[in-house]
């Protein structure tokens, strides 16, 4: 069984993973309709945000690599989230939440209301959507990359 998030249940587990997945695809339907995505609750935004960059991209066939190691932040302004993301050449990129990290310097940082982060991490918003501090070619490459 594929296993992404620690869960009570496996119940539990697919109740969360599709809430997200329907969420995105909810985001999507939005888009091709009326142009703009509904607002998500921002703690659920938040999970997603971790879902992504803790267990998706944590996968040995996550495709983000950089040729030398590099540092992305993905800061939240409206529930406090943060996220350091490590990336090399050879392994997956490895996340640390909270405190960990957060005051290391990030060579590119993303931050932003969690659901406009979450939107556009999971490439249904443009990078415009956030605001990009830093080397703006690192948050192109998550772009190019990290289709899941």
């Amino acid at each position: 069984m594929l296993v992404l998030l620690p869960a009570p249940s496996p119940l539990a587990f697919w109740a969360r993973r599709q809430a997200h997945e329907t969420a995105v695809h909810r985001a999507d339907a939005e888009s091709a309709l009326a142009g703009d995505p509904a607002p998500l609750d921002p703690a659920f935004a938040a999970d997603g945000v971790d879902e992504l960059l803790v267990r998706f991209h944590a996968r040995d066939r996550s495709r983000v690599r950089t040729p030398e190691p590099r540092t992305l932040r993905v800061r939240t302004t409206d529930t406090g989230d943060v996220w350091t993301v490590r990336l090399t050449a050879d392994e997956p990129p490895r996340t640390e939440r909270g405190g960990q990290g957060a005051d290391d310097p990030a060579d590119t940082e993303l931050s932003g209301p969690a659901g406009q982060l979450y939107l556009t991490l999971w490439n249904r918003l443009p990078l415009d959507a956030v605001t990009v501090t830093g080397d703006e070619d690192l948050a192109r490459l998550w772009r190019e990359t990290s289709a899941v």
